[in-house]
């Protein structure tokens, strides 16, 4: 298991703005889970009308092959399949009149669908 922090580290593989932590620990926290293991899986999967989509979940622990980073408190779990895809990202939380909600801004994307649900790189 690959592990790197926010503070101290030239890259992170993933980056998570305040607003998208403070959102996920306040979810997980409202679940019941120990944030000092938990954290957010952050993955790719095939899907909508681009090829790709991104989903999330909460996890109560990474697996052995994750690259597992912290961000203002909340660990982000990535496997290496979707490392190749979103590596380099960022994870934000919007909350305003016209969205509310986690957004993925991936540098690899080549186009994305007219919702913005789903990608290809």
């Amino acid at each position: 298991m690959s592990t790197e922090t926010a503070e101290g580290s030239a890259r992170a593989p993933i980056t998570v703005t305040p607003a998208a932590a403070d959102e996920a620990l306040s979810l997980l926290n409202s679940e019941g889970m120990d944030t000092d293991v938990a954290g957010l899986r952050l993955f790719v999967q095939q899907g909508g009308c681009a090829g790709l989509s991104y989903g999330m979940r909460f996890d109560n622990e990474p697996e052995d092959d994750d690259t597992v980073t912290d961000f203002h408190g909340l660990r982000v779990f990535v496997d290496p399949a979707s490392m190749k895809y979103i590596g380099g990202s960022t994870l934000d939380y919007e909350s305003g009149l016209q969205a509310k909600g986690f957004h993925v801004e991936n540098p690899n994307v080549e186009s994305e669908c007219g919702c913005g649900e789903s990608f290809r790189t």
